[in-house]
Formats: structure tokens, sequence, C-alpha cells
């Protein structure tokens, strides 16, 4: 199924705007995980079986598991996911970019090994670098515009002929590089009014929000300036504060509750019952 048609329906199956961050940190799993065959894995799934009917997408981040020398882990993983729970996409979170054969094979690997619906891309190398992404009409490209960093500013924010660099980047995807529809954004909820001038920019465009949780960003906010008339195209991402909620045996009904309590904050200010 096309990523766009998985994400549409898993908004509406699920009435979920959440997305679930998999970032995997050993030293952070409950003490009856850690130093156990597949830690990894149990984790990640236990967390995935819990809290799949809350979300509209899954993030696994690439470099977590690669660290770990997990990549076996991140297959399976992401296997689990699309085996128990079809339909709800599974973004790999790898930021890619690059040029020519290489750019190839970052695509081979994103959408033929690990089998994502989706990944997310570094777009600054031009468009070039992304043509092997954007030509799979049925998998999505999850392109960099305004990120939640603090640091994101140092270029993304610089004057080009009159708006920032980013607004840009959203102009040009927008218009030029979206002609299978599998584009969305990257736009962080530490700058809602910034992610609201990119909703402005390229209309219902899906928008992945990072920043929700750990990094401080407000929920209201982001809906007030990036919901669609339909009262969706956003996928708000939280890992942190959903993955480590609790440090015990319940760690996943723990996760669990996180996540309940993010999508009903999100649908209630959506003006939807919990």
């Amino acid at each position: 199924m096309h990523f766009m048609q998985s994400l549409e329906q898993a908004w509406a199956k699920y009435h979920s705007l959440v997305c679930v961050g998999l970032d995997p940190e050993p030293a952070k799993f409950p003490t009856h995980l850690k130093g156990t065959p597949d830690a990894v894995f149990a984790f990640c799934a236990a967390i995935v079986d819990a809290t799949a009917d809350l979300v509209c997408a899954f993030k696994p981040q690439i470099a977590h598991f690669a660290a770990l020398r997990a990549e076996d882990a991140l297959e399976r993983l992401i296997a689990h996911i699309h085996d128990r729970h079809p339909g709800i996409p599974v973004i790999l979170d790898a930021k890619r970019g690059d040029i020519g054969s290489t750019a190839q094979h970052y695509a081979a690997e994103a959408f033929e090994r690990y089998r994502a619906d989706a990944v997310t891309l570094n777009p600054y190398l031009g468009r070039d670098s992304i043509a092997p992404f954007l030509e799979r009409a049925d998998k999505g490209a999850i392109l960099l515009c305004r990120t939640s960093n603090p640091g994101g500013a140092d270029f993304q924010a610089l004057d080009c002929g009159g708006a920032p660099l980013y607004l840009r980047v959203a102009e040009t995807i927008a218009r030029d590089w979206n002609g299978h529809g599998n584009c969305a954004l990257v736009t962080g909820a530490t700058w809602p009014e910034e992610l609201g001038m990119v909703r402005d920019v390229v209309g219902d465009m899906p928008l992945l929000v990072p920043g929700i949780g750990a990094q401080g960003g407000d929920v209201e906010a982001v809906l007030k300036h990036g919901i669609t008339a339909n009262g969706t195209g956003l996928m708000i991402s939280s890992s942190r504060a959903i993955l480590y909620a609790g440090s015990g045996e319940d760690f996943a009904q723990a996760a669990r509750a996180a996540a309940t309590e993010l999508r009903d904050t999100i649908n209630r200010h959506r003006g939807l019952a919990a």
C-alpha cells in the first residue's frame, strides 16, 4: 500500500496523530531486560505491541540500533510491526542524503533491506540526492525542513531572497519534488509559528513533528499552527517520554499510558472526545 494511504487510514482508524519513536538505549531498559539476549528487540517489540492501537506511525531511529550492532534487531522489529500490526506505517529515521549510486544504495537499504514505508532525508545536496527515494511512488520521502534542535537556525533561518531557507526548501519540495504525492516534511514542535509558515506554503502535505515530550514542544501550539482543515496532516512524534515512562517489569503498560495521554491531549485540542 502507498505510504500516504497507510498514514491516512491510520489517522482515521486509530483517531491518532501520535508517532512513537523507537530509540533503544539499553542503559535505560528495565532491570529485568538488561544484559539479556535480544534485549533491544524484546524492549522495542513490547513497546510496539502495547501502543499499536494508539498511533499513526512508528519511527525507529537507525543510529540507535547501528551503534549497538543491532541492525538485525531493527530488521526483525520492522517485520514484526508489518506482521502483527499491518497497516501501521514505519518511518525509518535515517536522515540520508547523498549523490549517485550511494543514494540508490541508501534507498535500497531503507526499502528493500529494512522494508520501511518511509524514510527521513536531508535535502541539502539537492534533488539528485533524493531522486532514488522520490521515484518510489509507494514510499514516503520525509525531508528535513525546520528541525527542532536549537542549532537548526544556524542555516535553516538564513535569508534566501526575502524568505528563510527552510521556507524555500518547503516551497521547492511542494512545487517541484512532490510529483508522486509521496513527500512530507520534518518541522519541529519547538518552533510552532515557523511550522505554521511551512503549513501555509505546502498546503495539506503531511508534517512529521518531533520535539514533543523531552524537548518541550507544546501540543496546543503545534495543532494551532499545523493541523489541516480535516483535522489531520500531522505525525506528532514522541520517543523518550513514551519509551521510558516506566522502569519496572510493567514498562510496556507505562508506555501505553503515556501514549494514551498524548493521544488524548492531542484529540482534546482537535475537538475529539477521548
